[in-house]
This record gives structure tokens, sequence and C-alpha cells, in this order.
């Protein structure tokens, strides 16, 4: 097989050698994270690590081929839409990436190598392969530590005011994995803290018609989940990670309807005072504690 009809067959296309000298982002390309009711009064914050499946045009497209970035290995479907009308229900802020995670996952640590994954479901992506320090810090810097700084740095205005944010992640999952189906409508992913992610699962598990998934079908314990382990967990803050099956949100009508599904089973949980306090003994944890901002 030559290489021209190879690159067809993986969804690649040649791809030339990265210019480190630059800039990353150009005037038109998406901001690294994107702002939805940013002003609501709320303490609660949504965050979406994959809601994009975006590639900054000095990238190239990573030398793939334009049919690669509408599969969840670019991005999680639906998240966007889901976490927005999520936040519209609940009336609280949502911070999205705007980027893809092919070009780095904001939801691992920088040295995992799935942080600039060389090969994804079986698709190699060329603009990752081989990738040196230099590269991978740039692409951190401009657009991962953007859009956890954003993060950090609206948890600590809530806990300026006094106030003990809660946290929750919000991401769609394939329906198949493996030739295995999904059985589970909404995945509820949870480590040492149960105070949001188990009355969570107890109210999903009592609605008609929905399936719900105890650390299915991932695993809140699993090291994949920087966000939540960075940003709440450490820091005692209440937190939950949220997983639905991409085939139910993949429109604008299916990502309002599971939306309302979570805003129905989360209105009470977020209303309970008890919620937010700090969980565990850790350092610094009084609501003034200022985090690292990376």
């Amino acid at each position: 097989m030559n290489r021209s009809v190879a690159n067809e067959a993986v969804g690649t296309t040649d791809m030339p050698a990265t210019n480190t000298a630059l800039p990353l982002l150009e005037p038109d390309d998406s901001p690294p994270y994107h702002r939805h009711n940013e002003n609501t009064a709320s303490q609660v914050l949504l965050v979406a690590d994959h809601a994009s499946a975006y590639i900054p045009s000095s990238l190239q497209q990573l030398g793939l081929e334009d049919w690669v970035l509408e599969r969840h290995v670019a991005w999680d479907i639906g998240s966007d839409l889901l976490a927005r009308y999520l936040s519209d229900m609940l009336q609280a802020p949502a911070i999205l990436a705007g980027f893809s995670r092919l070009v780095v996952d904001p939801n691992r640590q920088y040295d995992d190598p799935t942080a600039f994954i060389e090969v994804s479901d079986g698709i190699p992506i060329p603009g990752n392969q081989g990738l040196d320090e230099t590269e991978k810090q740039r692409r951190a810097n401009m657009l991962a530590r953007p859009y956890h700084r954003a993060i950090a740095e609206h948890l600590q205005q809530i806990r300026l005011q006094g106030r003990v944010p809660a946290l929750i992640s919000v991401h769609t999952c394939t329906p198949v994995f493996g030739q295995v189906e999904r059985p589970w409508h909404i995945g509820v992913m949870w480590d040492k803290d149960p105070r949001l992610a188990v009355p969570l699962i107890e109210r999903l598990s009592q609605m008609p018609g929905v399936c719900v998934g105890d650390n299915e079908p991932y695993s809140g314990r699993d090291t994949h989940d920087y966000t939540i382990d960075h940003h709440a967990e450490a820091a005692g803050l209440p937190h939950v990670a949220i997983e639905v099956r991409q085939d139910l949100v993949g429109d604008r009508q299916g990502a309002r309807h599971w939306a309302a599904v979570l805003a129905h089973a989360l209105q009470d949980i977020l209303a309970d005072n008890a919620l937010y306090q700090l969980w565990g003994q850790h350092p610094g944890n009084s609501p003034a504690h200022k985090p690292v901002i990376e």
C-alpha cells in the first residue's frame, strides 16, 4: 500500500514539521476557553474539558482529514450543548475548553503520554508524532493552562466571597466501546467524596427510563481526571464528573432533554447548604485560600 492510500485509510494527510517559532494562535483562532453565564451568582461552576474539536490554524489540522474531527477522538460530541443547557437550567456559570483534546488534553497531567496522544482509536495523529518538550510546553502554555487558570480564578472569586464552590465536570461518551454496547444513559464519576455523586446517583436511579452508571463507563478513581483532581478533590471542594452517552445529546433537542434530566436531579442537591463544607483535612482549605495557578 502506498503512502497516500495508507493516509486516506486512516484519515491523515502529510504533515509538515512544526515550526515552534510561530505563534500558536492567530487572531482569527478560537480562544483557549469560552465562558457561558459568566455573571451568574451561583457558587457552582460547570466545566467541559472536551467541548471543542477546534485545532489552531497554525497546526494545519495536525495533518488529519476533516472527518476525524467529527469523531470522539477529537472531542466529546454534544458536550458543548449539554454544558450550556445545564448552565442555563441551573443558573450557574460554565467554562468550556476551546480546543481539541488532540492538540493537548486538558484533563491529563502534562507528562501523561495521552496528553499529546500519537494514536487515538487506531488513528495516527501526524502532528503529534515525536513532539519535543518545547512544542508540548507551547501548546500547554497557550491552551491548557489558560483554560485551567480561568477555572482556578473563578473558583477563587467564589472563595473570596466567603463561600465554598462546587465543581461539576461535563463529558460525553460513545454508545459502543470495543464492540460492547454501553447501557448507561448517564455515568456518575467520583472517588472519595460522596456528597454530590451519591445523591445524584440515587435521584437519577429513581427516574423512569434512566439507566445510571456508578463509576461507569469510566471510574473517578482513574488517574485520567486531572481537572477534578487538581481543582476540587485536592482542595476538599464538593465535585462530580458526569458522562452522558453521545447518541443521546448529538442534537439540540437531545442535549436539552438530558440537561433537563440532570438539572432536575441536581437542583435539590445543590440547594442543600450542608453540601458546601470542605471535605477532609486539607491544608489551607479556608474559603479565602488561594490555590496555585499554573
